[in-house]
């Protein structure tokens, strides 16, 4: 342990460490100016009356008035901190907490890549990123510009746990035959010159098993410096590819950012050198530095977040029926783009006494993004449903809450998502099975 200690302590480059910094950095700005600029900010937090929140986070909610545009403010700011590498100590740590307050006000706004800046930020808070690349290392020439080698490896480890654990999401039978890729293919047929090539089985078959492909053999080969060029120009054009054709916002870009950890911690010294006369570089040589071995309790926390990332991706395996129609253990699993699931859920209040029912309106509480987004969710048609009695209550009628949620699954035919005559408004919010869920559809999908 000891001899494992001093090695994850063994000073290496900071410079990858830091181009992952900056790049992080500049992409959360630019979300964050988007937000600012646009109406998401009233669309998400503050038009709904009633946010869906993780189970023990209700008490998180919207800052009132102009305090989510102050948020926002504050995330760019602290953004661009980051990447010019300023009071690294303070400003990483607030810049994760800022963003995760905002990840934790609503599920329906749940993205992969907001969760994987999440971890990326987190990491980046107890890694000293500020080295190399930053205003602090100019400030302090005397500091040797490295870091200590387990905060490459652990970078490289939550990096390779994204493409993997995506990878092995991917060996599901509708992925493999297809689907929902050739539905989401063909609604870009009218790209300029592919997209007619867009539009078939053929294609949702390839561009499924390129991309499972792509998730299970990248890491390896970008590890090995033989395909590491190959692999990462392929990187470059499967990232580029899904950003055109699909919308997902600064996934792609901030992937291509964090990928670059897995080269060595000193390319871009390398870059630098080939880019500028040799003697620029050798005035900036590395200083020595003392290799110490890293301290128990930061090799326990590093151990225990390790367990975290390979085992809650696999919790869905505890739960029966299929992840993708449940959803139970869906999120923070990697499952990212392996399902087109479909439906609008009607919810009724029902007499106990007499059985006469009637539709609720949902006007008042929720928007249109989020009735859509909540339709296919059953955590969150019952969370949903508990608010409704409750507003039920609130005005004196004792009723149960029904749902009624035709779903469609990678383009079946729609069939009940959860029992609609089960009282969602009264079942457990833990982290049980939900019996109330109805079975998955059995027909297989169409290519």
């Amino acid at each position: 342990m000891e001899s494992f200690r001093q090695q994850l302590g063994v000073p290496v480059s900071g410079a990858s460490v830091a181009i992952v910094r900056i790049g992080l950095g500049v992409l959360i700005a630019i979300e964050a100016l988007y937000y600012l600029s646009s109406d998401e900010i009233a669309r998400a937090f503050l038009d709904p009356n009633f946010h869906f929140t993780y189970a023990g986070f209700g008490w998180v909610q919207p800052w009132p008035g102009v305090g989510m545009y102050i948020h926002f403010t504050a995330l760019a700011l602290l953004a661009v901190a980051l990447t010019l590498g300023v009071c690294h100590r303070i400003v990483a740590p607030l810049l994760t907490a800022g963003f995760l307050y905002v990840f934790l006000l609503d599920k329906t706004e749940y993205l992969n890549h907001y969760y994987a800046a999440i971890l990326l930020l987190a990491l980046l808070a107890v890694i000293p990123a500020d080295r190399a690349l930053s205003v602090a290392a100019q400030r302090r020439p005397e500091r040797p510009p490295t870091v200590p080698q387990w905060s490459v490896w652990i970078l490289r480890f939550q990096v390779g746990v994204i493409y993997v654990y995506a990878g092995i999401a991917k060996l599901g039978s509708d992925w493999l035959a297809g689907q929902p890729m050739g539905i989401w293919l063909a609604e870009q047929r009218d790209l300029f010159l592919v997209g007619p090539l867009l539009d078939g089985a053929a294609a949702g078959r390839i561009f499924s098993l390129g991309g499972l492909a792509f998730d299970l053999l990248l890491v390896p080969l970008l590890l090995w410096r033989r395909t590491r060029a190959a692999a990462f120009v392929l990187a470059v054009a499967f990232h580029l590819a899904n950003w055109v054709i699909f919308d997902i916002g600064i996934f792609p870009p901030m992937m291509l950012v964090a990928t670059t950890i897995l080269f060595d911690p000193d390319w871009p010294l390398h870059v630098w050198r080939r880019l500028r006369p040799a003697p620029a570089v050798e005035a900036a040589a590395v200083p020595a530095a003392r290799t110490r071995p890293i301290a128990r309790p930061l090799a326990l926390l590093l151990a225990a977040f390790v367990a975290v990332q390979i085992l809650v991706p696999l919790r869905h395996h505890l739960y029966p029926g299929l992840v993708h129609w449940t959803e139970e253990g869906h999120r923070f699993a990697w499952h990212m783009k392996l399902r087109q699931k479909d439906g609008l859920a009607t919810f009724y209040a029902v007499d106990p006494a007499t059985g006469v029912r009637r539709e609720l309106d949902l006007s008042g509480e929720i928007t249109q993004r989020q009735h859509l987004r909540a339709s296919v969710w059953p955590d969150m048609l019952a969370q949903l449903a508990r608010r409704l009695a409750e507003r039920e209550r609130e005005r004196g009628a004792a009723v149960e809450t029904h749902v009624v949620a035709p779903v469609s699954l990678n383009g079946r035919p729609a069939t009940a998502l959860v029992d609609p005559d089960a009282d969602l408004a009264s079942v457990s919010d833990g982290l049980g099975a939900a019996d109330w869920i109805a079975p998955e559809p059995t027909e297989p999908v169409e290519p």
